[in-house]
């Protein structure tokens, strides 16, 4: 059983059905025996891009969450202090403070990162994409 941790854009591709979702993340969050989280740091990076007007939705963000959390059998991820303290150990290889915080629960949280972003696969955390 693998236990992943969506990117923001792997999840927002995986719900659109977005052709940019490689083969490998398609086939791991679609796996049954599989354990998907999305995190509150992928909310509040959507929370931005929103205010920003580089995200549309169908409906009110937390009405889309609680749907697609349900529908999709996905799990949610808080961030917690241990998340946030994890950073600092973190090499200064990506500067965007969501990937950052994403590549550091996926370390203490021991889970698989699902994103296509090349510069978090420069962090020692395992990647599918």
């Amino acid at each position: 059983m693998s236990r992943l941790l969506l990117d923001t854009h792997a999840f927002l591709w995986w719900i659109s059905d977005d052709p940019r979702l490689s083969p490998a993340a398609r086939e791991a969050i679609a796996d049954g025996a599989s354990e998907v989280f999305l995190s509150a740091v992928s909310v509040w990076e959507m929370v931005i891009k929103m205010g920003l007007g580089r995200l549309e939705l169908p409906e009110d963000l937390e009405s889309f969450l609680a749907r697609q959390l349900q529908v999709n059998g996905f799990r949610p991820l808080a961030m917690t202090l241990p998340h946030a303290l994890a950073v600092r150990h973190l090499p200064d290889v990506h500067k965007d403070p969501f990937d950052r915080l994403l590549v550091a629960q996926a370390q203490h949280e021991e889970l698989v990162l699902v994103s296509r972003d090349a510069a978090v696969r420069r962090y020692p955390v395992p990647v599918i994409w």
